[in-house]
């Protein structure tokens, strides 16, 4: 079942969009930006990565679709069933058109998914203190940060904080009424 937005379509991974994740995955730039930490993946990693996905009913990763094309991954990881809670990701690729909305609609696609199919309760994320893509994708999605963890990410030789930000569903219920219309 593909996951429809209002301008992205989320999907499962297939084989040719491995080399274009394997590409983000080894980008300094892109990987400078997410909380998790990233090794240099090989063609060879990136398939045993995608033969372990396919069976995995705890982690969901998603392609991102924009006008026919793959633009990034949205994912729901970490899935806690009995307390109905996962953690959410977004990764675009950094050809992407800028300024659609693909982020906000994938975004709201992957919690569309997650709440009203999947009946999650919490989706939960974390943000780096330099990230102002994230901080304003999130918060305009009606995310809400829960805190800091103070010098909690070592990227580039420092320390960073790193925000916990998280949406119930609820919150996403009132927020969809304004985003859609």
């Amino acid at each position: 079942m593909n996951i429809k937005g209002n301008k992205v379509t989320l999907r499962f991974i297939e084989p040719e969009d491995l080399e274009a994740i394997r590409e983000m995955t080894n980008d300094p730039d892109q990987e400078r930006m997410i909380v998790g930490w990233s090794f240099p993946a090989a063609k060879k990693h990136q398939e045993d990565w995608y033969q372990r996905i396919l069976a995995d009913r705890n982690n969901y990763r998603f392609a991102i679709e924009y006008e026919g094309k793959f633009v990034g991954i949205s994912t729901l990881t970490d899935i806690d069933w009995k307390n109905r809670k996962a953690f959410h990701g977004i990764r675009l690729t950094l050809d992407a058109p800028k300024g659609h909305g693909i982020g906000t609609d994938a975004v709201y696609a992957t919690m569309k998914y997650a709440f009203e199919e999947l009946n999650l309760n919490r989706l939960y994320g974390a943000i780096l203190d330099y990230n102002t893509a994230s901080w304003k994708l999130y918060t305009k999605c009606g995310w809400k940060i829960e805190g800091t963890y103070k010098q909690s990410v070592f990227k580039n030789n420092e320390y960073h904080d790193e925000s916990p930000v998280a949406i119930l569903k609820s919150e996403y219920l009132e927020w969809k009424k304004q985003f859609i219309k």
